[in-house]
């Protein structure tokens, strides 16, 4: 098979495999190209929308969507761009401002008025600054799990060890890297095989950039919960625990036990506790 007909393959074998029954996939168009989301959970129940990290696609939440699919409808975006059955248009994400709007219309095209914003590494660097650009009813809740330069910088030793996978991507370096970062974890081998697929898919130059300015973030009147991995290796978590202590007026954080940044949200072990603290602040007023 070609490189895209066995990621294809993978994407789908995850998502037929792992992701409850009746999981629905649809398609928003936008401006900047077609964006694939997997739904699931009650069609009236209030929106949650799931944002993954670079690489690891939508399906990545499978340990989450059954059991937060109970109380909420959830929508598990595919980033333009990034490995996943999202196409990108003619017009491409290149600015901070770009992927405000690109979120925009994908919250229009779900018909989401008020919704949760959840965001796992990357995808919650996305889901922040989406909360300091949307009106104020938009975001009712932020969930951030181990948040990537939102509140502080990559460990030198983690930029050091992901140079060799981002200068010449294959299966064998994210293998090695991720093998790394988890600490051997034993992951799961269908999400596994679709994650090395993904280190060969033709993809873009995220869109980057600074971190929130603290007086943005002190004016942040959204309630946000962050969870940190304890034994993760892209950031101090105490660190980014206390830097976001200090400058969100309207955040908690919590620490995961024995969990890595890579190993949030899919290993199974720290999912469950993962899935209780979220589940707790979801129902809580």
């Amino acid at each position: 098979m070609t490189t895209i007909t066995s990621f294809l393959a993978a994407y789908d074998g995850v998502l037929a495999a792992k992701w409850p029954a009746g999981t629905h996939s649809s398609r928003v168009p936008t401006s900047y190209g077609i964006t694939h989301i997997n739904s699931c959970g009650p069609e009236n129940a209030p929106p949650l929308v799931l944002l993954a990290g670079g690489g690891s696609t939508s399906t990545v939440w499978y340990a989450q969507a059954a059991r937060l699919g109970r109380t909420h409808r959830v929508h598990a975006v595919d980033l333009i761009g990034d490995p996943g059955r999202s196409v990108a248009g003619e017009r491409p994400i290149r600015t901070v401002e770009d992927l405000m709007a690109w979120l925009d219309a994908v919250l229009d095209g779900l018909d989401i008025d008020r919704g949760v914003l959840c965001g796992h590494s990357y995808g919650a660097w996305i889901a922040l600054h989406y909360a300091l650009h949307a009106p104020p009813h938009r975001v009712r809740k932020l969930i951030l799990l181990d948040p990537t330069q939102c509140f502080a910088g990559f460990r030198p030793g983690y930029l050091l060890h992901a140079l060799p996978m981002l200068l010449r991507p294959g299966a064998e370096r994210t293998r090695a890297f991720l093998e790394w970062e988890t600490g051997g974890a034993a992951l799961d081998p269908a999400w596994l095989q679709l994650r090395y697929a993904a280190a060969c898919f033709p993809s873009v130059r995220p869109v980057t950039g600074p971190r929130p300015a603290p007086e943005a973030l002190g004016r942040l009147d959204v309630p946000t919960l962050i969870l940190l991995a304890e034994a993760g290796r892209a950031h101090d978590p105490a660190r980014v625990a206390a830097a976001a202590a200090r400058l969100l007026p309207h955040a908690q954080t919590a620490t995961i036990p024995g969990a890595t940044h890579h190993t949030l949200p899919l290993h199974e072990p720290t999912a469950g506790e993962l899935n209780r603290r979220m589940e707790d602040f979801l129902m809580t007023r």
